[in-house]
């Protein structure tokens, strides 16, 4: 299976939190399983970081070295994902959200998020 994390679990799973869900981690640490993290999540992580909000204290210099070693992989916002959000119904309005919905469509990618709303957007969503 080929999986694109969403910021919230990019991030527990990069801290090895117990906040995130044992249903990603056994996902994370299949061999059969691809998975990515979005150009888009270090994005809002570095504007949300910027912006000191407490949940995005994030060294992330710390956090770029970290996620090859976890055996993730970056996917890079393309111009064509970016013009795919337009197309999107308006279910959620995260703009960075909607652009992991855009990336995980054009892909495909089963995009892994504890947002249940995200599933309205097509069945490649799953909450864990």
């Amino acid at each position: 299976m080929r999986l694109l994390l969403d910021t919230h679990l990019l991030l527990w799973a990069a801290a090895n939190s117990k906040r995130l869900p044992g249903e990603a981690r056994a996902l994370l640490e299949d061999s059969g399983n691809d998975a990515y993290y979005s150009a888009a999540s270090i994005w809002e992580i570095a504007i949300k970081s910027s912006l000191r909000r407490t949940d995005f204290r994030i060294d992330i210099d710390a956090l770029l070295a970290v996620l090859p070693k976890m055996g993730l992989t970056e996917l890079p916002v393309g111009a064509t994902h970016a013009a795919s959000v337009a197309k999107l119904p308006p279910i959620h309005r995260d703009p960075f959200d909607r652009l992991l919905i855009a990336q995980s469509i054009a892909e495909p990618l089963t995009l892994l998020t504890n947002d249940a709303l995200l599933t309205r957007y097509w069945d490649g969503v799953r909450v864990v």
